[in-house]
């Protein structure tokens, strides 16, 4: 099958790469003439594991294609996908005028019957929006289909290539039959296409993601009641966790989420929902918890030091949203790091992929470590905010003999609270007891 992606970013660099593995032939559209350029010659321009062979195989192969026209790209496409950003406005809402230009454009230019497809993640009544935008100038045939993304970045080519289930949002007959083609090669194994109207399918997405959001910050809010009350979160996690109504993901505390995905969709379903008068309480505590939470770490690090940050050096390990990515979209590290700089600190960091990242967004205002352990030098203690796997087994005698203290704040409860203390470290995490030499 032809299709077109439009727009070159974490979705559509993935989906369209994805869609090439499987013998279809891929033009992916983006106005940046420099990620065009460096993606036509090979170059990827995101960190995802697992994506770079896929893409460097299908470019090989000439299945897989970039440029800037939107008229080149979509001229024999049967199938168009639109994955641009539909980043929050100021009072919250999803901003659709990336998606709603485009549609614009393609209602000029399409020539005979093509499946439009909002990938990218949009409010409920998008479908209808990109459908009136494209018929206001078009003199053919064309469906929209909502198909919601569900790509965790770190995981996203196995979450796409094995998906848990494909949501396609049609009314249409003909439409239907076209996507249902196109996954077919993706659920062999027998998982779902739930196929569902377009406002239902949009309102998946967002529902979905919101939950796990709820989870996450309902499991924090667990975590400071089990320091109040004496108990240990990891045992309450476990003893939850077996309990197939619950399940073990997503109980695991920590200083909040980022990310892409979760604060935006949270905060765009919030705003639907009150563009229909309903006030959707859940949702508003889940914010307020994480805004809290991201900072969580701050009060514990005071605490410690009497009050007074000024002049201290912390080491950070890890900077990215989650690890396996190297996006600091909404990354609570961004937010420890500024809390501590208003305290008058100096900081040394190391992330495996995301330094460049922050060094674009905060600059030469704090330290770059090469290597993980160089951070620590002259540092009075570590602070660990991502759970990078290279973190989780460090050289304790290293960390030992570097830091100026055996000090560590942990943001993600990398380690055991017993073998903290028998180790000689004054170790605080999230939730549990407070390891002391």
């Amino acid at each position: 099958m032809r299709i077109t992606v439009v727009g070159t970013g974490y979705v559509g660099l993935v989906t369209g790469t994805c869609f090439a593995e499987t013998g279809n032939n891929v033009t992916c559209v983006d106005i940046d003439e420099n990620k065009v350029k460096k993606l036509s010659s090979g170059q990827i321009t995101i960190y995802e594991p697992g994506l770079e062979k896929l893409f460097e195989r299908n470019l090989k192969e000439e299945r897989l294609h970039f440029t800037t026209s939107l008229e080149e790209g979509i001229r024999e496409a049967q199938v168009i996908f639109l994955a641009l950003p539909t980043p929050p406005g100021a009072d919250g809402a999803a901003d659709l005028s990336f998606v709603l230009k485009v549609a614009e454009q393609l209602g000029k230019l399409l020539t005979d019957y093509k499946v439009i497809v909002d990938k990218s993640t949009v409010p409920v009544g998008t479908a209808e929006k990109v459908h009136a935008a494209i018929a206001k100038n078009c003199k053919v045939e064309f469906d929209v289909v909502s198909n919601p993304e569900f790509l965790r970045e770190g995981v996203a080519v196995e979450d796409f290539m094995k998906p848990d289930r494909v949501v396609i949002g049609t009314t249409s007959e003909r439409a239907r039959k076209v996507m249902g083609d196109l996954y077919a090669p993706f659920v062999r194994q027998g998982n779902p296409i739930l196929y569902m109207d377009e406002r239902s399918a949009e309102l998946t997405k967002y529902a979905a993601n919101s939950f796990l959001a709820t989870k996450i910050s309902f499991m924090n809010e667990v975590a400071i009641l089990c320091e109040k009350l004496g108990a240990d979160v990891d045992m309450v996690r476990r003893g939850i966790g077996s309990d197939d109504r619950i399940g073990k993901r997503f109980l695991f505390p920590g200083i909040g989420y980022g990310g892409s995905c979760f604060p935006k969709d949270v905060q765009a379903l919030v705003k639907s929902s009150e563009e229909v008068s309903y006030d959707f309480k859940i949702l508003n505590a889940v914010m307020d918890v994480n805004e809290r939470q991201k900072v969580f770490l701050i009060p514990k690090i005071k605490a410690y030091y009497n009050g007074n940050l000024k002049g201290k050096r912390f080491a950070l390990w890890g900077l990215a949203f989650k690890p396996n990515t190297d996006d600091i979209r909404e990354a609570p590290a961004l937010y420890i790091i500024n809390a501590l700089l208003a305290e008058g600190a100096t900081i040394c960091v190391f992330d495996p992929e995301a330094m460049p990242n922050v060094k674009q967004v905060i600059g030469n205002k704090i330290q770059y470590a090469e290597h993980q352990y160089d951070c620590l030098e002259n540092a009075d203690a570590l602070i660990i905010a991502t759970e990078w796997s290279v973190f989780r087994t460090p050289d304790f005698d290293k960390i030992n003999e570097i830091l100026k203290h055996k000090v560590i704040f942990d943001g993600r409860n990398l380690f055991d609270v017993q073998r903290m203390h028998e180790l000689g470290f004054h170790y605080e995490s999230v939730g549990r007891a407070v390891a002391k030499p």
